[in-house]
């Protein structure tokens, strides 16, 4: 079997990881003992591939291949006490006791870099369980201290002793409107820095899209400090599990396309650097409306391919998709997909890059989401996400230009220079996606970049 091994860290890490496993517990029948508890009708499907995301224990009981950590207890208790805690080997809870304080050098440098070990230990211990290792996949944001200098450098870590593995990271970014801490702009262009580098494939979660959702197409009410902000967490991380369900639903139910990470790679990634992926999902519905929701195949892929569908606050309009894919879940016939996915590109080929033919694929998993007949989850890898990076980098410059809360972070041993360099790195990103938005193919086959001029000897 190919295992992927699930890592969260942080307190935003661990929210959504424990979100993440209760979803995926109740679509392979898996009940809060770590027991199979689905119908014999549906085992083989739900089975089959289980070895994917679960070791099997002694006495029938699955427990999810997941490491948590972060620096501090708080997260880990709720979790440990909450309705799944029980599947979870305790042995794989690793936290320190002091926090990172939403500093990037914290987790990075100093508090991160006493508990990396014990964590690699767990990892390491889960990995040699595995059969064949296909991977890793981290959830983290980017804003805290923990779940960006101490997931990135975890990542950099798995990067150095499984160089030949897949990394998959769901990295949260920060936004203004869901601002914990003012120094998130700093720790998200330090944490990108390393994910540019060391990852594989990141699938972009932005606060700021989310809560645009949240507010406008799910109509809650405005997050306010008079409601208790754990309904809204609620819902954004509701949002959240169900993309990530529907990102690896391929992984882990039999099917044909992007059956493994590495096939996603493949599909999505044409430029090495290039791999933060937009996602998406249809339908969007609030926590509790779930059940009255039923979609045509049109109406899933309109909606999937919406921007105010997109979990990122970029508009793909504003860009061109260098590759595409989608998963659609749910009884339903190939050649509708198939039909809708090419009226798609047809009806809007100017947002496809045209040197890459065929950069859109589609698949069908049978088994939909709990709650929904069916539904589909978009992954785009589009030119337009250079907004995203576009807006943390112009907040970043804002404060490092006046040199603002940077005392916190040379304290801890950090270089000036450090922050300078991620900063080129993102600028770097911004223009390499920009000059694949403006490549065009010449008649003659080759490529060339618009408002070039062809000198000829």
């Amino acid at each position: 079997m190919r295992e992927i091994l699930h890592i969260q860290g942080g307190q935003c890490g661990n929210q959504i990881g424990a979100k993440f496993w209760e979803v995926i517990c109740n679509e392979h029948g898996i009940d809060q003992n770590g027991k199979y508890s689905g119908d014999a009708a549906s085992s083989d499907l739900q089975l089959e591939r289980i070895n994917v995301y679960y070791n099997e224990a002694s006495g029938g009981k699955y427990v999810p291949r997941a490491v948590l950590m972060d620096l501090e207890p708080g997260t880990m208790e709720s979790i440990r006490s909450g309705p799944y805690g029980q599947i979870f080997r305790p042995d794989n809870f690793v936290h320190g006791q002091s926090g990172a304080g939403n500093n990037w050098a914290k987790g990075h440098y100093t508090e991160g870099a006493e508990l990396i070990d014990a964590v690699l230990d767990v990892v390491r211990k889960e990995a040699e369980n595995c059969d064949c290792l296909q991977g890793f996949q981290v959830c983290h944001s980017l804003g805290g201290g923990t779940g960006s200098g101490m997931g990135t450098l975890l990542i950099s870590k798995i990067r150095e002793e499984y160089p030949d593995r897949m990394m998959l990271t769901f990295s949260v970014f920060p936004s203004p409107k869901v601002s914990d801490t003012v120094v998130e702009p700093y720790n998200a262009t330090l944490s990108v820095h390393q994910l540019v580098e060391n990852a594989d494939e990141c699938m972009v979660l932005d606060n700021e899209a989310l809560y645009d959702i949240c507010f406008r197409t799910l109509k809650l009410s405005t997050p306010s400090c008079e409601l208790p902000a754990v309904y809204y967490i609620g819902d954004l991380n509701h949002l959240i599990s169900a993309t990530m369900s529907g990102v690896t639903c391929c992984l882990r139910f039999p099917g044909q396309l992007n059956s493994d990470l590495r096939k996603l790679a493949v599909n999505l990634i044409p430029f090495p650097r290039l791999h933060f992926f937009m996602v998406g999902f249809a339908p969007l519905t609030s926590r509790g409306s779930q059940g009255y929701i039923s979609l045509t195949v049109p109406e899933l892929t309109q909606q999937m391919w919406d921007s105010k569908n997109m979990m990122c606050a970029a508009d793909p309009r504003h860009g061109r998709y260098l590759t595409a894919s989608a998963m659609f879940r749910g009884k339903m016939s190939t050649k509708e997909v198939d039909e809708q996915m090419i009226n798609v590109q047809n009806k809007n080929s100017s947002y496809f890059v045209e040197w890459i033919p065929n950069n859109v694929k589609s698949s069908v998993c049978d088994i939909a989401p709990q709650g929904l007949t069916m539904s589909s989850t978009f992954v785009g890898n589009s030119t337009s996400i250079q907004e995203m990076f576009r807006r943390v980098s112009e907040q970043f410059t804002a404060m490092f230009r006046r040199k603002a809360f940077l005392h916190w972070y040379t304290g801890e041993g950090m270089d000036e220079m450090e922050f300078t360099e991620a900063e080129s790195n993102m600028n770097d990103l911004v223009a390499e996606y920009q000059q694949y938005q403006d490549a065009t193919v010449e008649e003659d086959g080759e490529y060339e970049e618009e408002g070039e001029e062809n000198y000829e000897d």
